[in-house]
């Protein structure tokens, strides 16, 4: 098993270990001499690395997405941790275990198939039920399904975050269901299994995260609207204008135009397919950025594109004991300054200029 794992990793610690390289950029010193600017991680989080003497020998022997062992010590660069690196090589797969470098779900992602399964089954409309079950019956895509992450990188980006993130969305799509008495909760469910179905060939995961090309081209959206419309075509009977909702749920679950849904939620289950989404979604960035964070002074995380905040770290705040207000010692008044003493022809002047002056004295 590798170690330490980068959430492990302490100030002035030497270490020598596996990563796997997320970017690699070769930049120039002022002097014009290559120096290397890295984003190393693992399974618990990434790491910023600089490599600055004999770059030459290595910076053409790996790339992205390649593993290697490097040799260097762990400094503080702006409050967060930094690896100065000062030997490193390339390994082969066969070196390194992969679930030491990819993150995933703490679930079982079996378990977690047979429960959705099981939720769908207990659907009373059979022609939702059949569609879903169609689908998720289907060898590939039940395979990918709970493999697959829910996003590239905001979201439940880990192995297995997909089947994970339904799952939650099934116990919140329950509870609102209940809550709002005309929710019609298969029609819901149907749009919790089948929303982000298409990010089955959107993303790509078998080596770090990214987007295929049929990703890049399509996107999610227009994918899941071919696998339904693949699977709806093997079930004739299937009522069209129940088809026409869940169409529109695939095609308005982000909510506004901006956010690349072509249409907005135009009915109470899809308007609650999109809030519940983005929910779960916030919550669980939340979570992972106090999580994942690696400042070591402060409150508060870096701050998140997507979230447009910075998130606090309830707990440190909490255990920390509150600073303590200076008491600043009373100072003694100051002795008032002697009386200056008067001439006769001072006091006569101030007599007349100031009566009351010559009454005082």
């Amino acid at each position: 098993m590798k170690s330490p794992y980068v959430k492990e990793l302490e100030p002035n610690q030497t270490i020598s270990t596996f990563f796997l390289v997320q970017s690699k950029e070769i930049r120039r010193k002022k002097t014009g001499e290559p120096y290397l600017s890295l984003s190393l991680c693992d399974r618990t989080g990434e790491l910023d690395a600089k490599m600055w003497d004999n770059v030459a020998e290595v910076m053409e022997t790996f790339d992205r997405d390649d593993f290697v062992k490097v040799k260097g010590l762990i400094q503080i660069f702006h409050n967060r941790p930094q690896l100065t690196i000062h030997k490193m090589r390339r390994v082969g797969d066969h070196e390194v275990e992969f679930a030491d470098y990819f993150p995933a779900s703490e679930r079982n992602p079996d378990e977690m198939l047979a429960q959705l399964r099981g939720i769908v089954a207990g659907m009373t409309n059979a022609h939702l039920r059949g569609l879903v079950e169609a689908l998720l019956g289907d060898e590939e895509i039940a395979r990918r399904y709970k493999t697959a992450p829910a996003a590239k990188q905001i979201h439940h980006a880990y192995l297995g975050g997909l089947i994970e993130h339904v799952l939650s969305l099934c116990g919140l799509a329950a509870l609102t269901a209940s809550h709002y008495p005309a929710i019609d909760l298969d029609l819901l469910l149907t749009g919790v299994v089948l929303h982000d179905i298409g990010k089955l060939y959107e993303l790509s995961y078998e080596r770090g995260f990214s987007y295929t090309t049929e990703g890049q081209l399509l996107g999610h959206i227009t994918i899941a609207m071919r696998l339904i419309a693949d699977k709806l075509a093997r079930i004739p009977d299937f009522p069209p204008r129940l088809r026409t909702l869940v169409e529109h749920m695939i095609l308005s679950h982000h909510g506004h135009l901006e956010f690349g849904s072509p249409k907005v939620p135009q009915f109470p289950e899809a308007l609650l397919l999109h809030y519940i989404d983005d929910l779960d979604s916030k919550m669980e960035c939340m979570r992972l950025m106090v999580d994942r964070d690696r400042q070591v002074e402060g409150h508060f995380t870096c701050y998140s594109p997507s979230m447009e905040r910075s998130i606090l770290k309830k707990a440190k705040f909490l255990e920390e004991p509150p600073a303590q207000p200076r008491v600043l010692a009373a100072e003694a008044p100051k002795p008032a300054p002697p009386p200056r003493p008067v001439s006769p022809f001072a006091g006569k002047l101030m007599q007349a200029l100031i009566p009351e002056a010559g009454k005082e004295n």
